[in-house]
Formats: structure tokens, C-alpha cells, sequence
């Protein structure tokens, strides 16, 4: 029953990821009827860059709470830059 649970969630993560893509994707489209693949990009180096401060600080000792907060704020900055 875990590994289900556990599956569910993950299909949930997965799927609102792609459903955030698809989202981009319409809205430039939508506005300025050309598409700009530039989306999936950015949400990637996001990903990485969290998964990079996760990893790094994974051994500090901080709560799951804390480092996903910082992760978070990584991902924010450099996506916005």
C-alpha cells in the first residue's frame, strides 16, 4: 500500500510539471501566436539548481522545510535571472 501511495503521489508531481509546461506553452501562444519552446528550459534549469542545493545541503542538519525553502528561493532567483 506504501509503494502505491507513494506512486500516486509521484504521477501527481509529474503530471502538474507537465500540466505547468502546457500552461506556458498556451499562454505565449495565445498572446503572441508563436510558440517558444523556452519554457521546458527554464523549468529544467530550476529543477536542476534545487537539486543542486538539496544535494549540497542535504548532510547540514537543516529541516526538510528549511532546505526545501531554500531550494525553492535558488530556483526562483536563477529562473528569474
Amino acid at each position: 500500500m506504501d509503494i502505491f501511495l507513494q506512486q500516486i503521489i509521484n504521477g501527481l508531481v509529474l503530471g502538474s510539471m507537465y500540466a505547468l509546461v502546457a500552461l506556458g506553452y498556451t499562454m505565449v501562444y495565445g498572446i503572441i501566436n508563436l510558440i517558444n519552446f523556452a519554457h521546458g528550459e527554464v523549468l529544467m534549469v530550476g529543477a536542476m539548481v534545487s537539486w543542486t542545493v538539496v544535494s549540497a545541503l542535504g548532510d547540514s542538519g537543516l529541516p526538510g522545510w528549511l532546505l526545501m525553502l531554500i531550494s525553492l528561493i535558488a530556483a526562483i532567483v536563477i529562473c528569474a535571472a
